[in-house]
């Protein structure tokens, strides 16, 4: 396969969900080094370039939610999605909300209400969470105006983790980690597309998920080039 290297306003056309979406369609994002790190000092922002950024943004546009782990949500700093009013009419004539909420998992549900999570968001985030997590972590959070998900006893429960974001047609899923979240997706067979952007970079820390004997086959959809930077895209094969 060629690899192409793409304008800026033609990015969208390669990384469309297929239509029709009639149920949960999970696409993780991720950036690695060349050597498969994918942090330094607990962030991925290191290996971030032009072309990440880019690719990054897109995605997003995308998306009917997006969807993270609480980890990946306190080491980053994680904010509400963003969208500018043409962004907005263009996702309402696609049928979208005209902001993508952005849905973390925690199995205590121990988030803080005044973090930019919460209080610089432009809608409220969606909190994937369990039976058992303290109940005063999620009144705390249901006050702070988050819609609360139960999705499992003690862990999150990916099929209805996934059945709860599609029965608010929330379905065109966007994962964007971290390794624990990637790791029960994997496990579960739920991966539909991976986007890889392999930094131009060699060194740090962490891996993608947690070592796993399930194999996962993908066929290659798309390679970009931008600023050395590559940007990959993966399908599950049928």
């Amino acid at each position: 396969m060629d690899v192409q290297v793409v304008p800026d306003q033609d990015l969208e056309a390669y990384y469309y969900y297929p239509e029709p979406i009639d149920r949960a369609y999970v696409r993780l994002n991720y950036i690695s080094s060349l050597n498969g790190k994918v942090s330094v000092n607990g962030r991925s922002a290191a290996f971030g370039t032009t072309g990440d950024k880019l690719v990054f943004r897109r995605l997003r546009r995308l998306a009917d939610v997006v969807v993270v782990g609480a980890g990946t949500v306190r080491a980053d700093g994680y904010r509400g999605a963003r969208s500018s009013e043409s962004l907005q009419a263009a996702r309402r004539l696609r049928g979208q909300a005209a902001v993508p909420p952005i849905a973390v998992v925690t199995a205590s549900a121990d988030l803080d209400p005044d973090s930019p999570l919460f209080k610089d968001a432009w809608v409220p985030p969606i909190i994937l969470t369990v039976r058992s997590a303290p109940p005063s972590n999620v009144k705390r959070l249901r006050e702070s105006g988050a819609e609360v998900m139960i999705v499992g006893e003690d862990r999150a429960d990916v099929r209805q983790m996934l059945g709860a974001l599609a029965s608010r047609n929330l379905c065109r899923i966007l994962c964007e980690g971290g390794p624990t979240l990637f790791g029960q997706l994997f496990a579960a067979g739920a991966v539909d597309e991976v986007c890889l952007t392999l930094s131009p970079q060699v060194g740090g820390a962490g891996q993608i998920s947690p070592d796993s004997s399930n194999l996962l086959p993908m066929r290659i959809e798309a390679v970009l080039a931008r600023d050395e930077t590559l940007l990959i895209r993966y399908v599950r094969k049928a």
